[in-house]
């Protein structure tokens, strides 16, 4: 064999070695893009009809675009900001109608983009428990939650008027009152009271 033919021999091997490696290291990466992307998935706390919020945590993750996967909560106009397209319209929308809205914008830059979107925290959805309990403040909203659980949640003090607790709710642009009788509902009386709680509502305890 020549020298030249070795040569050649040589750059040709060195080619090939060099065109495996990075398909390998593309598929790694790629596979790492996928399986962040799956374990984000899993790691989701709000259901497919959930509807975003202003301060929501969300994960977004492009298919092969490590660059354009990024976790950001929703700012307090409802938008998030994303690399190539800027500002989008997140709040008021479902994750799957947001994973839309963004992949078709996508398409102006990437060959049939698959865009992912997870909730990762809900934290649009809060009711406020005030008064003579040990936990005042926010407190996340979980889907049916009561007005009983959320008591669960803070605890009394000694003070408390467990007879007179009530909650305020904004209803067509007023605030309503109402009344929920502890000791009544922890024995069956008025289980009517126990009512589903709904973002922004305040439990007071006098």
């Amino acid at each position: 064999m020549t020298k030249v033919t070795k040569l050649v021999v040589l750059m040709v091997g060195g080619l090939f070695t060099l065109a495996t490696w990075a398909q390998t290291d593309g598929a790694a990466k790629n596979a790492k893009t996928n399986q962040a992307a799956a374990d984000s998935t899993s790691k989701s706390v709000a259901g497919p009809d959930y509807v975003i919020g202003a301060d929501d945590n969300l994960h977004i993750a492009v298919w092969k675009e490590v660059d354009l996967t990024t976790s950001l909560p929703v700012r307090p106009d409802g938008k998030i900001s994303l690399p190539l397209l800027n500002d989008v319209q997140a709040a008021g929308l479902t994750p799957m109608q947001l994973a839309d809205s963004i992949t078709e914008k996508l398409k102006k830059y990437i060959a049939d983009p698959r865009v992912t979107v997870v909730v990762t925290a809900m934290n649009s959805r809060r009711i406020y428990v005030l008064g003579e309990v040990l936990h005042t403040g926010a407190v996340p909203l979980l889907p049916n939650m009561t007005v009983l659980q959320a008591l669960a949640t803070a605890g009394f003090t000694q003070f408390a008027n467990l007879k007179g607790i009530y909650v305020l709710r904004t209803e067509n642009g007023r605030q309503v009152k109402l009344p929920f009788n502890y000791k009544q509902v922890v024995k069956g009386a008025d289980p009517r009271q126990n009512i589903a709680l709904k973002p922004g509502d305040t439990v007071v305890v006098p």
